[in-house]
């Protein structure tokens, strides 16, 4: 039989599913998420935060880049709806993930909160590794399968931040700020990896090939001009080099 027809989803194939997919929270990513959380409380603890507001926003706000950015609003002093906005719109880029990733789980059954839910736990990390093994889960278990995923790397994680909070006055700057910086290393490593076209590999080229240039010319959104225009440029050769080959 195969995965497909792995149906129907009785309580106990949810739950069996649930314990796999919070098994895959356990692996070589899921290892360096961590040490970037424990970056992360480090930073959280130099701007004055208390242990318990740190774990709150890891469980909160989950996505670590958003979490950096509103702290960064907090040391440099800006106000509550500017700190939203920033926090808002560095979240954003989450959207398209949520896009890609619910016609993955969707069964026949599922019902719509069921996605509202599950979009909280969309990030890098947990995108990745849904994307490369949702294909060997029966559809009707997708949401169990991701929901066990997501969960615990949520629950992990805050606990990492609560045990690495209370070392990080012993943890030097540097150390800190280092290990902060795995994040957008591993995140560039596993969304190369999980490209499943080349024109996904062609667009992080030419992002990274223009971020520099847009770096001078736009300093205040030059990641933003970067991606958009790498992605833009990618795409229109993926589909000039499709028709090419068609004709």
């Amino acid at each position: 039989m195969s995965a497909e027809q792995d149906d129907p989803a009785t309580p106990a194939l949810r739950v069996r599913w649930f314990l796999r997919g919070a098994s895959k929270a356990f692996s070589v990513p899921s290892a360096i998420l961590a040490l970037s959380f424990v970056g992360f409380a480090g930073l959280a603890a130099e701007a004055g935060l208390t242990v318990g507001q740190t774990v709150f926003m890891t469980g909160l706000i989950w996505a670590l880049p958003a979490k950096v950015v509103l702290v960064g609003a907090i040391m440099s002093g800006a106000t509550l709806p500017a700190a939203a906005l920033a926090v808002a719109l560095s979240s954003i880029r989450l959207m398209p993930m949520v896009v890609v990733l619910v016609p993955e789980m969707k069964g026949s059954r599922t019902p719509r909160w069921v996605f509202y839910a599950l979009s909280h736990f969309v990030a890098v990390t947990s995108w990745v590794i849904a994307l490369e093994t949702l294909r060997h889960v029966p559809r009707e278990l997708r949401t169990s399968y991701y929901f066990g995923l997501g969960s615990t790397l949520v629950v992990t994680n805050m606990v990492v931040v609560l045990l690495a909070f209370s070392v990080s006055d012993h943890l030097p700057p540097i150390l800190a700020a280092s290990i902060l910086l795995l994040t957008p290393v591993y995140f560039l490593t596993s969304l190369w990896a999980s490209s499943r076209e080349r024109v996904g590999h062609f667009a992080m080229v030419l992002g990274i090939a223009l971020g520099p240039l847009f770096h001078i010319l736009v300093p205040g959104i030059d990641l933003l001009a970067g991606g958009i225009a790498g992605g833009v440029a990618a795409y229109g050769a993926h589909r000039v080099l499709k028709a090419w080959k068609a004709a």
